[in-house]
């Protein structure tokens, strides 16, 4: 557990896997299995037509009765701007991290700022996020920095999570607490 670690939150589950694991779709089926409203917290922004088409593909899968908030930047504020009541799900933190490293953010202050966030909600809270690490060493500075600060991401959440589930091949399996 980090230094600003708090023991682990029984409302916070992390959701991790390799691209296209089908870790998006178990977590959104995971919230909708319990009480309306559905906040959807979308870290994603659409630079290229690829992207763009990603996105649709997530807006289209979702069944009406969810709330969107865009957050490619300021994750913690759009955290708290969810409505008490609410079920939130962050899809992602890997693009959220990307994001905020091409812009001057201090990312060990972001990710605190984030756990603080996660904290102060009452209600139950599910992140997405990208298992980087297990691939090829990356070839650029930038791209080993990227690798680096996405495992300690990872490894913060985790520990303040009360379940993980890794997603592999569309299969969740339980790495941390019960389903």
């Amino acid at each position: 557990m980090t230094a600003l670690a708090k023991p682990e939150d029984e409302r916070i589950t992390f959701v991790l896997g390799g691209a296209r694991s089908g870790k998006s779709h178990f977590a959104e089926s995971f919230v909708a299995s319990l009480p309306r409203p559905w906040v959807y917290v979308a870290t994603a922004e659409a630079h290229d037509d690829e992207m763009a088409a990603r996105i649709a593909e997530h807006q289209a899968r979702r069944e009406a009765g969810w709330q969107t908030i865009e957050a490619p930047h300021e994750l913690a504020e759009a955290i708290r701007a969810a409505p008490k009541g609410a079920i939130v799900l962050v899809d992602c933190l890997t693009l959220w991290l990307s994001n905020i490293m091409h812009v001057p953010f201090d990312i060990d202050r972001a990710m605190g700022q984030l756990e603080q966030a996660l904290h102060m909600r009452e209600n139950a809270t599910v992140l997405v996020s990208n298992e980087v690490g297990l691939g090829l060493v990356p070839e650029t500075p930038l791209g080993r920095a990227f690798r680096d600060a996405q495992g300690h991401l990872n490894q913060r959440i985790a520990a303040i999570a009360s379940r993980v589930f890794l997603v592999v091949a569309g299969q969740p399996l339980v790495v941390k607490g019960s389903t």
